[in-house]
């Protein structure tokens, strides 16, 4: 393509550019131009319209004389705005720290308050628990065995000796030839179910506390721990034992046997034999002495 080609194609754009740009400058200069104020043909048109003998207009027409207008309004006072009376200032009362908010702080504190109450208030419970005297049935309370009668005639079919359970302890009779006897030995407690031919046994060997079985053939109470013998009524006939078996206070109201398990009574002296009881046939330790 020569150099005249191009200057025959590019003179015409810049020409046709050139007038666009005239064309907006004008548009933009007319614009502006109305903002501030009207043109020649709106002032010619507004005067034409105005009504012959009436007032002039107070309005501003231009945006100069709005622009004056305002500067005027915001040098003079304003009567909108009322003065504060002279009242004495209200004291300040700071505002209480509980309605406020509490703090991280408060909270960790309060929390921490709390719970050590609330231990203390459990540990207190448990105390009185354990030390609160119990009335309800069982070991610790007072039993309701049963009628004398019917006692003997367990105990002589379970071949002389009877154990209940929910006292821990053993029944067996008591001889009524060797109560003048018991009554110098013993306490009222355990004289009162003696009398009636009845006496409560604690299961447990004094000497070091385990279970005392009950033996058929020789009729004794003995230990296989350490081989301490008793008799039928609990008093020590053999072994290391510091003392008879213990056993509790008794009663009998209206024919019934009861018998106070939270009332343990240390069992008789060594030597004590009111019953004179020899064992009936074999030691159930294999073998042993009385003394």
């Amino acid at each position: 393509m020569s150099g005249a080609t191009v200057v025959a194609i590019v003179l015409p754009a810049l020409v046709v550019l050139a007038g666009l740009l005239l064309a907006a400058t004008a548009r933009r200069r007319e614009t502006e131009g109305a903002v501030g104020h009207l043109n020649r043909e709106s002032r010619t048109a507004d005067r034409g319209d105005a009504l012959v003998g009436a007032p002039a207009p107070t309005e501003p027409r231009t945006g100069r004389d709005l622009e004056k207008r305002a500067v005027a309004d915001r040098a003079q006072p304003s009567t909108d705005l009322q003065p504060l009376d002279d009242a004495a200032p209200i004291p300040y009362v700071p505002p209480d720290d509980e309605t406020v908010a509490v703090t991280r702080r408060q909270f960790f504190n309060r929390g921490i308050l709390t719970l050590v109450g609330v231990s203390l208030a459990a540990w207190g419970g448990s105390v009185l628990a354990f030390i609160w005297p119990q009335v309800a049935s069982g070991f610790g309370s007072k039993i309701r065995v049963g009628p004398v009668s019917d006692i003997k005639t367990r105990i002589r079919e379970n071949n002389g000796f009877l154990y209940v359970p929910e006292g821990r302890m053993w029944v067996t009779e008591y001889p009524a030839g060797s109560l003048d006897k018991a009554r110098a030995a013993y306490s009222p407690g355990e004289l009162a179910g003696m009398e009636q031919g009845l006496v409560a046994l604690f299961q447990t060997c004094p000497h070091l506390g385990c279970r005392v079985p009950s033996c058929e053939t020789s009729q004794w109470f003995e230990c296989p721990c350490h081989g301490s013998r008793y008799n039928r009524v609990g008093e020590k006939r053999a072994g290391p034992a510091p003392r008879g078996m213990d056993r509790f206070a008794m009663e009998v109201s209206g024919g019934v046997f009861s018998v106070d398990t939270g009332t343990r009574i240390q069992g008789p002296t060594i030597g004590t034999n009111t019953t004179g009881q020899e064992p009936e046939g074999p030691s159930c330790l294999g073998g042993g002495t009385h003394e």
